[in-house]
């Protein structure tokens, strides 16, 4: 058996984190701004330093009726580094974010209002927390000490700040500054959010979003040339109020995710459920050990509930879950976050007979060929080690619910055990979990043929969870889902017949 003092290294940090520049995408929003758009570019154009390499800046003009178009067309034709795209009538500035977000290619994406109230000479204060710090957003504020700020209305300032602690007070971050214009994000993080608001509301709305998807945040001071609305400012009180009005829908909301091929989108609601989730863990924690391998997991919504441990590996194969889960390992020596596909045997080559526990929950029934998984995950596991699994059970409940989350099929206890017996396990117990949600999940998959449970069903339950957890045991059926345990034994693998069961 190896010995492991210290779990396996985490994946490298990404690209633009090694870096010593970064390509820098930015998005300028632009609706009749005639007299300020060409001087604002060529400001934008002029930003040069060691920590910036190639710059793109991408101007969607957003149905702009003051003679704006003219300009910014012949601005284009001149300038290659300036992409430049229309919206056929105004639609606001979070769509026209939108189509700048869709087309951009360096590795940050800055947003630069079309005035002249941003100074583009903060771009390199904006861009070094992502060389520096691993920086996953900055928010350049304008309340922060800087070099110099505009003095204007005192009713201004303090609706700025107002809605930036409402902010604050929903999404737990402790920013000074919400609804800042400067905001930098990693590009393929922000590709994989999901933006719906079509104003300026889109500022509250995506603050939301990354405080949920636990992202790294900082703040930078950046100087402020603000306009009254005599010089004209956009933004009046109506804007406030729909500010607070998506300061509380995405409070309540959790749409964090963009759909891809990992259905992040699905499974994230699923894995926001904290009662269900301290329910979980609190059936597995008595089998986990002190050196532990999670396969799939996710946005470590189980892993939380379970540690400190000696040492712990969280594995997925998701891109957005493994930088969710790199951020959990802050001032956390015995966590690592590796990239593990359970059916790849050379994802575990440097993992062998690393660990005393394997914790595989909700995987199994995803992956093609669960054979070749279960001996993976043997092989990483000492001499006497125990799988710990959970699957979906009942293959007379499997419905369309199961198809949207690429369930392969649901299991029963024997099932279960002939393929632990295939792949050198021996069942150890096994016990049913969640009877409570067997009725909900017939009758909305197998009766009402729905694809996805109501967030308001998933929020429901998961408040009921307390109480539900206390009576599961005496309901007289079968659970939604079975926890089994096994251990690894030293007998000679059997052969496995690879025809269809």
């Amino acid at each position: 058996m190896q010995e492991l003092d210290s779990p396996p290294s985490s994946e490298p940090a990404s690209a633009t984190a090694r870096a010593t520049a970064v390509t820098l995408s930015v998005v300028v929003p632009v609706y009749n701004e005639r007299y300020l758009v060409r001087d604002l570019l060529t400001r934008v154009l002029a930003v040069e330093d060691s920590c910036l390499g190639e710059l793109e800046v991408l101007v969607v003009d957003d149905g702009s009726t003051d003679g704006t178009r003219e300009i910014l067309r012949q601005l284009a034709a001149g300038e290659p580094r300036l992409r430049y795209f229309e919206h056929a009538r105004n639609q606001g500035k979070g769509a026209a974010i939108r189509t700048g977000i869709a087309a951009a290619t360096g590795d940050l994406i800055l947003f630069q209002d079309a005035d002249l109230e941003y100074d583009p000479s903060d771009y390199p204060r904006l861009v070094r927390p992502f060389l520096e710090d691993g920086a996953d957003v900055v928010y350049g504020s304008r309340f922060l000490a800087a070099d110099r700020r505009r003095v204007l209305r005192f009713r201004h300032s303090r609706i700025n700040r107002w809605l930036t602690w409402l902010s604050n007070l929903l999404t737990d971050l402790d920013l000074t500054d919400m609804e800042t214009c400067y905001k930098v994000f990693r590009t393929e993080l922000l590709k994989s959010i999901p933006l719906r608001s079509n104003d300026f509301a889109l500022e509250p709305e995506i603050t939301a979003k990354i405080a949920k998807r636990g992202f790294r945040i900082f703040e930078v001071p950046v100087s402020y040339l603000g306009r009254t609305q005599l010089e004209g400012k956009k933004i009046g009180w109506r804007d406030g109020l729909r500010a607070v009005g998506t300061m509380l829908r995405y409070w309540l909301v959790d749409d964090v995710y963009a759909p891809d091929e990992y259905g992040s989108h699905i499974l994230t609601s699923l894995e926001k459920a904290r009662h269900f989730n301290r329910w979980m863990a609190d059936e597995v924690r008595p089998h986990v050990g002190d050196r532990v391998l999670e396969i799939g997991a996710g946005i470590g919504n189980i892993t939380v509930w379970l540690l400190p441990r000696d040492a712990w590996v969280a594995s997925d194969i998701n891109p957005n879950y493994l930088h969710y889960l790199q951020n959990l390992t802050a001032a956390k020596p015995y966590l690592a976050v590796r990239h593990v596909d359970a059916e790849r045997a050379e994802d575990f080559a440097t993992l062998r007979e690393h660990f005393d526990t394997v914790l595989c929950l909700n995987v199994l029934e995803h992956v093609g060929d669960p054979l070749q998984a279960l001996r993976n995950m043997r092989s990483a596991l000492a001499p006497g080690g125990h799988l710990v699994l959970y699957v979906p059970q009942g293959q007379s409940l499997f419905s369309a619910l199961d198809e949207v989350l690429g369930h392969r099929c649901r299991y029963d206890p024997a099932m279960i055990e002939r393929e632990l017996a295939a792949t050198g396990f021996e069942l150890v117990e096994w016990r049913d979990f969640n009877r409570a949600a067997v009725a909900g999940w017939w009758w909305n998959g197998k009766i009402l043929k729905r694809r996805a449970f109501s967030r308001l069903q998933l929020k429901l339950f998961d408040l009921a969870v307390p109480l539900l957890r206390r009576v599961d045991g005496f309901l007289p059926w079968r659970g939604l889902g079975l926890i089994a345990i096994a251990r690894r034994v030293e007998a000679p693998e059997a052969e496995v017949s690879t025809a269809p069961r």
